[in-house]
């Protein structure tokens, strides 16, 4: 049966999202801080994909970063700490069919949470990971994390940060089963949201470290990089590579070709320091994702549901005739 012009034009009406539909409540980060960047991104990525907020889901740990669950009206999961990867990865084993992101910091992945962090690379689950890097703990009032520069003094650090600080970039490119790795920086709003939608794009593990201030306990931190465009280095490549407006590429002209297929190069250019890279390190669309190999997702109805938990709940059951023979033994 065909649909007449206006039933067209009110369905579409009806299924378009606009950004104002993925606004929950009002972000209470400093003003400043760079998680609101990210939001600002991950509200436009949902708005411009038109992804159903019913059909989309956001896990986090804990820390500021991990509040973005509650800034967007879509189903959301505010975990414990550390464990925002298995409980991503146990709603993308169960619904395949969600959009499914991860929003996690430098200390709720890096420190409590490396061990999921590590094997959640290793799955390649179809899952979009935004890391919050700001170099502290912001939440709890500024201790150390893994990713703070030697030499820092912070409240569990009162003489200076003994180690060098962990590169997020170089961990995950070490692990087998990496498909996506890019860096970005919230103080160029323009690639961060091109790099969010090309992560989003891939199928698989899509890991995005994003550099971004924390203007209460670390608010000169990235001072030379904002004042001095040229320590930026912008990965251009047109397979896949950053496709850059004339506005940024005049702004930012320190810029490098590189392919995102080549690992060794990746490898490279993450353990690099000064400038910092910016864009896609390393793509590779195809590795296998874990819920493709494990065939996850079969359509289970409410009957098959029933009995599944009562099978379950049966090996706990203490029958009355099990309870009786055990009074008179």
């Amino acid at each position: 049966m065909r649909r007449s012009l206006s039933q067209c034009v009110i369905k579409l009406h009806e299924e378009h999202h606009a950004l104002e539909d993925y606004q929950g409540g009002v972000p209470r980060w400093c003003s400043g801080c760079g998680d609101n960047a990210i939001l600002t991104a991950m509200q436009r990525l949902c708005s411009e994909e038109d992804l159903a907020p019913e059909n989309t889901v956001f896990v986090s740990g804990i820390g500021c970063s991990s509040r973005l669950p509650h800034y967007m009206k879509t189903y959301g999961f505010h975990g414990i700490h550390g464990r925002a990867f298995p409980v991503a990865e146990g709603v993308k084993m169960a619904r395949p069919d969600l959009h499914v992101f991860v929003s996690t910091g430098d200390g709720d992945c890096c420190s409590i949470g490396a061990g999921h962090w590590i094997h959640a690379i290793r799955y390649n689950m179809n899952i979009t990971v935004v890391l919050h890097d700001n170099q502290v703990y912001g939440l709890t009032k500024k201790q150390a994390s893994p990713t703070s520069p030697r030499n820092l003094k912070t409240n569990t650090t009162p003489y200076g940060a003994t180690l060098e600080a962990m590169n997020p970039l170089t961990v995950t490119l070490g692990v087998q089963g990496a498909s996506f790795v890019a860096q970005c920086v919230d103080w160029v709003p323009e690639v961060l949201y091109d790099i969010v939608h090309a992560a989003f794009k891939h199928r698989g593990f899509s890991f995005i470290r994003i550099l971004q201030r924390c203007p209460e306990f670390m608010p000169k931190a990235f001072d030379p990089w904002l004042h001095d465009p040229q320590r930026t280095q912008l990965l251009t490549h047109p397979n896949g590579g950053l496709q850059l407006t004339p506005s940024v590429s005049s702004t930012y002209r320190n810029q490098r070709v590189h392919d995102p297929l080549d690992i060794d190069r990746a490898r490279e250019i993450a353990s690099q320091h000064e400038p910092i890279p910016v864009g896609i390190l390393y793509r590779n669309p195809d590795m296998p994702c874990y819920e493709d190999l494990r065939h996850a997702g079969g359509m289970r109805s409410p009957e098959a549901i029933r009995v599944g938990l009562n099978r379950e709940f049966d090996k706990y059951t203490v029958w009355p005739e099990e309870d009786d023979a055990l009074r008179a033994a």
